[in-house]
């Protein structure tokens, strides 16, 4: 079986694709599980505990309030409360924190700091895994007990406004709702006031006991223009305007009814200083949790300080205070200053049904639950409780009974807060089996890469698998079998849950096709290399052949790279290894062109450069004039030591030499823009500068010249049609930006305004498709006429330019000197580097990898998934659709690696005397992509108890998946492209 080095290269990283995905559902583990779910109904409750006898008192407590409201803000960070933020806007709240009946926290959010997995910790009070929030744009329904499921079996009525992810948590549980959409970023004000229309009528009735109002503007300035927008300070002033109405109107309701109201004022999760979230800096876990009511009586100079807690201990608070059952999941420990008022006899009977909850989880999770220091806390307190329960009911009043409760209430809460510490930090259950399964796949899939990279390199660019041989088929069915019967003793003996023992065997049954196969042709492939002797033969075909310094530095630096992997401090600041890789190469192409030049082979003074006639112009000057049309290329060189003509014009070597010091220049002016990991993140950047609202005309003119120098780099090797619609495809993305209020032109205000800009961006996409359209209509031409290569070339060219102003519009206006670098870089390296030092395919494969990541990071991205724009994915659009919203959201995060894979494809295309260069190309891409995909997973499963491996390793696991997505996805358009068999015919 005979296949293309591109057409194997991307089967291959379709299937590890597979198993990586595999691995992904295998490692993010489901959370500390009661066996007892929700669907066992509503137990009875346990009694309060008495020495010698039992009590009268088994059922649950009556509630502590009327009515309880929840206002969850998105994105409410700590300080908008208690800072000087809260102060100057939220005059009310802080009067209310400082001076009111109410008892202020800070919550502690557990990364991912996203709201799905936020609600289920506030409403569950359990840990959500991490995997969560890839759910959080399709929130499934929650099927783990919670205070709403509760609440709804005891006859609550709930109401509901707000972010619609509470309605498919929680269908059919509020007897009144009105869902807002949560993704669409770009609206902050209508989709406030579609929840605060309802106010005034619900809170004049009182057919409710149970009122959540989630405000999603926050969140949505954040996105867009960061915490320390303008637009943050009137947003705060909006919600305490609307706390300030709840409040008072809770207060005359309490006239009325003469029972109290509970008012909860909370956030889901933080905002970094870059305005997102998801993981896990101070500003991103730490929200203000603010209970309000007229219960809490507060004596004259009490000044109660916000204390440190859990966001998971609200769930059962929550319960408590609604007289409900807490949700059998729940590590969070009830909040002690909320009963603190009640009776002894009530305090304690909290206490009580909160540790004995949590011991039951304790005990169903943890083999050796007897020998933790909670669970024989509890034991103690337990005892102590049923003494003081003896006493009580012997109506004895002495001071040996208050003293017995003060030690009983000490033990609780000392025991509630070990338990509560245990269960919270108990590793969840890996799925060893799954991540098992997905390793081997991966493996697999790397040693056939390796053991293919000789022929592929070597030879010509096919490969043969002999899969369809007796022998093998024979072997094929040998392995299978065995790994059959694996799955069934695995899955008939394994107490835990494993993913693949809950798939149909037909699904179960591929998944050990597909690692028979792979082991077949990594046997067929030893085998036939010992039989050719391939192992000892030490490139053949290249007998001349060698190793250069900057093969050398491509090798050592990716593999470099991938040992780096392992430390935890590199994860979090791995765009300074690639700045530095990137940097390196620039100096080590300096002397390969000073060498060149200088010194030939035989070590006399050469000129070995090969450029297009031109004046004596600078190298700026002349790259902007003229970036893509590019004289017919030679074959790529076959050996370092291959001469190259005589540079002619005496300034033109000048322009060779100083490329690779233009190149160094422009990385380092774009590390200035963005600060991105961890230790640099918070340090001052250009880009912050442009986008602080005091320098939005500078913002503007910058936007406005990288929109120009960008169509100065594209439109030369593009139709005049697709010139004109590139023009004003640019313009339209200025106009999109200042529709929006981000840039201005020179005749506008700065008062104007401001519009979604969906006409705008629309607009913008009509010219995008219609640049992608003709590109993909030239590429189809030149697929039928085999020799027509300039179509081919324009095609290509034409199809990276639709790209490129996709790229344009999705970015952000400080982004766009990033995108018009990265096309200058693009057009240098291939006019005064590849082409006139004459680098191979792999070489230069490796290069537009190297650059495609280091711009990855140029963007301001890291391996935090705060980093991620989300409102890329919503230019353009009315109203949150799935599928697009992802894709603009997939390819604004990787325009680096999108941009540069597209460049490359159509720099060897344009190879007209080479076929198999770009087949070779989409082989070593592959490659280069899969090796520390591989690596990582191996590193992050010896890891897996490792004290960062969820706030570091697992995000960087989420990202390295998308990239091998990613990859499989430019692989699969590689070998599309590949004209390769029409070549031969």
């Amino acid at each position: 079986m005979r296949l293309g080095s591109g057409a194997f290269a991307a089967s291959c990283v379709a299937i590890e694709v597979i198993g990586v995905a595999i691995f992904i559902r295998g490692f993010f583990p489901a959370p500390v599980r009661s066996s007892a779910g929700p669907e066992h109904g509503v137990e009875t409750p346990a009694p309060e505990p008495m020495a010698g006898a039992s009590s009268n008192w088994t059922k649950l407590p009556s509630p502590l309030f009327n009515k309880v409201v929840i206002v969850l803000i998105d994105a409410l960070r700590d300080d908008f409360v208690f800072g000087s933020k809260g102060v100057k806007y939220m005059p009310y709240t802080t009067y209310l924190v400082e001076k009111g009946a109410s008892h202020s926290f800070v919550a502690e959010a557990k990364p991912p700091t996203v709201t799905m997995p936020r609600i289920k910790a506030l409403m569950t009070g359990s840990v959500p895994g991490f995997v969560d929030v890839i759910r959080n744009l399709n929130s499934p329904v929650l099927l783990e007990d919670n205070v709403i499921r509760q609440g709804k079996a005891a006859g609550k009525r709930m109401i509901f406004y707000g972010d619609e992810t509470w309605l498919k948590l929680f269908p059919k549980h509020f007897v009144e709702y009105d869902g807002t959409t949560s993704f669409f970023v770009s609206d902050y004000i209508e989709v406030d006031n579609n929840v605060t229309r309802h106010l005034d009528k619900v809170l004049q009735r009182g057919d409710w006991d149970v009122l959540i109002l989630h405000y999603l503007g926050l969140d949505h300035i954040g996105h867009i223009s960061g915490p320390n927008s303008p637009l943050i300070g009137h947003k705060l002033s909006e919600m305490d305007s609307i706390l300030m109405k709840i409040h008072t109107s809770l207060l005359s309701k309490e006239r009325e009814t003469l029972s109290p109201s509970l008012l909860v004022v909370c956030g889901d999760h933080g905002m970094s200083e870059t305005g997102s979230h998801g993981a896990s800096s101070t500003e991103e876990v730490s929200t203000p949790l603010i209970l309000i009511s007229s219960a809490f009586e507060r004596k004259p100079g009490d000044v109660r300080h916000p204390k440190h807690v859990q966001q998971t201990d609200l769930a059962a608070t929550l319960a408590i205070g609604l007289g409900v059952p807490i949700p059998k999941d729940s590590v969070g420990s009830l909040l002690f200053p909320v009963i603190e008022g009640r009776p002894m006899r009530e305090q304690l009977r909290f206490l009580h049904l909160n540790t004995l909850q949590l011991s039951k989880l304790l005990q169903e999770n943890i083999p050796s639950y007897e020998k933790d220091p909670g669970f024989e806390q509890f034991k103690m307190a337990e005892r102590l409780h049923g003494n003081w329960v003896k006493l009580h009911l012997e109506e004895n009043h002495s001071d040996i009974l208050l003293g017995l409760g003060t030690k009983v209430l000490r033990q609780y809460l000392g025991a509630l807060k070990t338990l509560s510490l245990s269960l919270s930090t108990q590793v969840a259950h890996y799925d060893i089996y799954s991540m098992a399964v997905g390793t081997v796949v991966v493996l697999e899939v790397l040693i056939l890469f390796l053991l293919s990279t000789p022929h592929v390199l070597c030879r010509k660019a096919e490969l043969d698998v002999p899969l369809l041989s007796p022998v093998f088929s024979l072997l094929f069915y040998m392995i299978f079998l065995v790994l059959s019967a694996i799955h069934v003793l695995v899955c008939t003996s394994s107490e835990s849950s494993c993913y693949l023992c809950s798939l149909p065997w037909l699904a179960a049954g591929g998944v050990m096709v597909l690692v028979s196969v792979l082991l077949c042709a990594i046997l067929s492939a030893l085998i036939r290399m010992v039989i050719d002797g391939t192992l000892l033969k030490k490139r053949a075909a290249h007998p001349g052949s060698g190793w250069s310094e900057v093969d050398l530095l491509l090798l050592l630096g990716t593999v470099g790279h991938v040992l780096s992997l392992g430390a935890s401090s590199f994860v979090e600041e791995e765009h300074q290894t690639w700045y530095f890789l990137v940097n390196t190469l620039c100096l080590a192409l300096s002397q390969e062109t000073c060498r060149s030049y200088f010194v030939g082979d035989d070590c006399e003074p050469q000129h070995y450069f090969q450029v297009e006639e031109q004046g004596c112009s600078d190298i700026l000057a002349s790259t902007l004039l003229d970036s893509t049309s590019y004289n017919t290329p030679e074959p790529v060189r076959t050996g370092k030591g291959a001469s190259l003509s005589e540079a002619q014009g005496s300034c033109k070597w000048w322009t060779v030499l100083a490329s690779p010091w233009l190149v160094l220049i422009c990385c380092r002016l774009l590390r200035s823009l963005n600060q991105t990991g961890v230790q640099g993140a918070h340090r001052p950047d250009l880009s912050h500068w442009l986008t602080s609202s005091d320098h939005k005309v500078q913002l503007s003119g910058l936007a406005a010249l990288s929109l120009i120098v960008i169509f100065m780099l594209v439109q030369k090797g593009c139709s005049p049609v697709s010139k004109a619609a590139l023009a004003l495809g640019l313009l339209g993305v200025f106009c999109y930006r200042a529709a929006i209020g981000i840039v201005l032109f020179p005749w506008q205000s700065d008062n104007k305004v401001i519009s979604k800009g969906i006409i705008e961006a629309r607009f913008v996409y009509v010219f995008v498709l219609g640049i992608l359209f003709t590109g993909t209509k030239d590429l189809l031409k030149a697929q039928v006429i085999a020799t027509d290569y300039k179509t081919r070339t324009i095609g290509l060219w034409e199809i990276h330019s639709g790209l490129v102003l996709l790229a344009a519009l999705l970015l952000r206006p400080h982004n766009l000197p990033v995108l018009a670098f990265s096309l200058l870089i693009q057009t240098v390296m291939t006019k005064f580097i590849w082409k006139p030092l004459r680098h191979d395919a792999a070489e230069i494969t490796v290069m537009h990898y190297w650059f495609g990541q280091a711009f990855f990071y140029f963007q301001g991205n890291s391996n935090n998934i705060a980093t991620i724009d989300i409102s890329a994915g919503f230019v353009g659009l009315d109203t949150y659709l799935e599928v697009p919203a992802t894709f603009l959201t997939v390819f604004g995060t990787y325009v680096g690696p999108v941009l540069w894979a597209s460049h490359l494809m159509h720099f060897l295309s344009s190879e007209a005397s080479n076929g198999p260069a770009l087949s070779r190309a989409c082989f070593c891409y592959a490659l280069i992509g899969s090796v520390p995909v591989a690596t990582y997973i191996v590193l992050v499963t010896s890891l897996r108890y490792h004290l960062f491996i969820w706030s570091v390793f697992s995000p960087k696991l989420l990202y390295e998946g998308m990239h091998l997505l990613i990859t499989a996805a430019l692989c699969a358009v590689f070998t599309a492209t590949d004209q390769t068999r029409h070549t031969r015919a």
